[in-house]
């Protein structure tokens, strides 16, 4: 092997680990919806979190990224620990798909020859239709989706590019002295399971280091006896990725890595004694047998199953084993927000609008205790909204800062607009728990200074209330459900909350002048307006970003309200509604 063979090798290396990258990023993007389908169907049911492990790895093409993300959803909450070693047993088996697919390149490879039903099978054949494809899709499409589908194409042509090239590199080494010398180092089994446990934590994928043995089979120099050794250590190494991620994670975070390694490292230490022993015992004779791609594959594959059967009925010791090896209580917060998902968006998305459904409710639900506190006021419940507040400060950090980090992902087109609606929102809910605090700093002050509205005030503030709680319930619903009915419905009476505003302070200014009531009053009762206002204000705002991203997959809100106000007849219909409901002098 001279120097230019060796350059062959890494070439063909870096592209084929290129390709698998390329892939892996686009099949996640393009698969992000199925993936949060998949995941909204979780079960404490080990074998439906088998098939789950098993679609997903299938779906991104990664053990190592589906166990990340597991220890991520551990992490969080999201899942728990019972739920991931189904999880993670399938996500073994899920990668298998990779070295079979690498196998077909060996189909009429060295000069065999084929029928004309296999033909159809050989990369020589296949491949350069699909990079033409994809190289079509990614010049000529405008759509996210198709260019992701393009950029899933083009890198498995430039991984099976790859693999030919470096089964070309290493085609020669069969009669090099050298290189025979080197591998019947690995007849030893410890040394085997070493090198692929090395090696495959070095590249951090059990596909990569998989892929880069079948093409070393080429050389045909590896026999099965060596091969079987590496690939049990390649499952070990791949654990290392999950490993290194689960270091800032929950005690749960870690014992979901730690279950991936035990359970790997468990499978080899019962099967290769197993294979050696039922060598020894009923010669199989396969040991000196060169072994190919196929071959590989089938080790790959059959040590997979294998583990799996053996360790399926011990889940729970499986479990146990990892809460031996991290010890103490789950009891840390739960880091809602876990950044292992961001190497997901789909999924890191899906999690952000959950916490930012929990911030919506806390800041709904503060506004709503505050202006109770007028009819009744609770010094408890006071500070019940002090702390509602604090909570929706810490969300608004919380979540601004993990989206921010979300949005240097490469996202689809969708996604980034979902993360856009989050930032635009975020704000408003805040602002909402805000303005709770302050009517709490104005019940305070009637209180303090034994301030009583005349009952003219007392209805009308009452009539302006119970249409602000409407409108808190309207927003509340549009965003978390993303309800578009009850999104269009929040403008128009934000119109009437803003009329009501005005009424009732031209209607004090008239109580003021006949000396029904002081300036004193007059304070405290304009800043419970601006606040119930300004509440409405934001409500407004929450819907119209609702409906510009679900509707228009943009956020113009002047356009939007130019939109709403043109649209007389049911924006007219609509409004006339709501100021017949509350109307000021319905209860006179």
């Amino acid at each position: 092997m001279d120097v230019f063979d060796m350059l062959e090798l890494v070439f063909g290396l870096a592209l084929f680990l290129f390709g698998m990258s390329l892939m892996g990023d686009a099949l996640k993007r393009s698969a992000g919806n199925k993936l949060k389908m998949i995941l909204g169907k979780l079960t404490s049911n080990t074998f439906k979190g088998f098939l789950l492990g098993l679609v997903v790895t299938a779906i991104i093409q990664s053990s190592s990224a589906t166990t990340v993300m597991v220890v991520g959803f551990v992490s969080s909450g999201t899942m728990t620990l019972t739920q991931a070693v189904g999880v993670i047993m399938g996500a073994n088996l899920g990668t298998a798909a990779t070295a079979w697919i690498i196998s077909l390149s060996e189909i009429g490879s060295g000069g065999q020859s084929v029928s004309a039903a296999l033909e159809i099978f050989k990369t020589t054949t296949w491949v350069p239709i699909v990079a033409l494809i994809g190289i079509c899709l990614l010049m000529f499409s405008h759509s996210s989706r198709k260019k992701d589908v393009a950029a899933v194409l083009l890198g498995f042509a430039v991984l099976m590019v790859g693999i030919e090239y470096m089964s070309g590199s290493v085609a020669g080494l069969k009669d090099n002295e050298a290189f025979r010398s080197i591998m019947t180092m690995f007849e030893n089994p410890i040394f085997g399971v070493l090198a692929g446990m090395i090696v495959t934590a070095i590249v951090q994928s059990s596909s990569a280091s998989v892929g880069i043995l079948q093409s070393l089979t080429t050389s045909g120099t590896i026999t099965y006896g060596m091969a079987i050794p590496i690939v049990m250590g390649q499952n070990i190494g791949t654990c290392v990725t999950a490993l290194i991620s689960s270091a800032g994670a929950t005690r749960d975070g870690k014992r979901a890595a730690f279950i991936h390694l035990y359970f790997n490292i468990i499978g080899v230490a019962i099967l290769l004694p197993a294979y050696y022993l039922v060598n020894s015992v009923a010669s199989l004779g396969i040991s000196d047998k060169t072994i190919d791609m196929v071959g590989v594959a089938v080790v790959h594959t059959a040590f997979k199953i294998l583990s799996i059967l053996i360790m399926s009925p011990f889940t729970k010791q499986l479990e146990k084993l990892a809460s031996i090896t991290v010890k103490g209580k789950n009891d840390e917060e739960v880091n809602m927000l876990d950044e292992r998902l961001l190497a997901t968006p789909a999924i890191a998305i899906e999690r952000a609008n959950e916490v930012a459904a929990k911030m919506a409710r806390i800041s709904v639900d503060a506004m709503r205790m505050s202006i109770k506190l007028f009819d009744s006021y609770d010094k408890k419940n006071a500070q019940l909204i002090r702390d509602y507040e604090d909570k929706a400060d810490k969300y608004e950090d919380m979540l601004g800062s993990y989206l921010i980090k979300l949005s240097s992902r490469s996202m689809s087109e969708s996604e980034s607009h979902s993360v856009t609606k989050l930032l635009h929102i975020l704000g408003d809910f805040e602002r909402i728990s805000d303005h709770a605090v302050n009517m709490v700093e104005s019940a305070e002050e009637m209180l303090d200074k034994k301030i009583e509205f005349s009952d003219e005030a007392k209805s009308e503030l009452k009539t302006l209330c119970s249409a602000v709680l409407e409108i808190l319930d309207l927003a509340e619903k549009s965003f978390i459900e993303n309800d578009i009915s009850a999104a269009n419905m929040v403008e128009p009476l934000e119109q009437v909350v803003d009329y009501l505003r005005d009424e009732i302070k031209k209607r004090h200014i008239k109580r003021l002048q006949n000396s029904l009531c002081s300036i004193e009053h007059g304070f405290v009762l304009s800043d419970i307006l601006t606040n119930l206002e300004r509440v409405s204000d934001h409500c407004s705002n929450i819907a119209g970003c609702v409906i510009e991203i679900s509707q228009h997959d943009a956020l113009d809100m002047h356009e939007y309200l130019k939109e709403v106000k043109n649209d007389g007849a049911e924006f007219g219909r609509m409004y006339g509604n709501y100021l017949e409901k509350y109307s000021l002098d319905a209860e006179k």
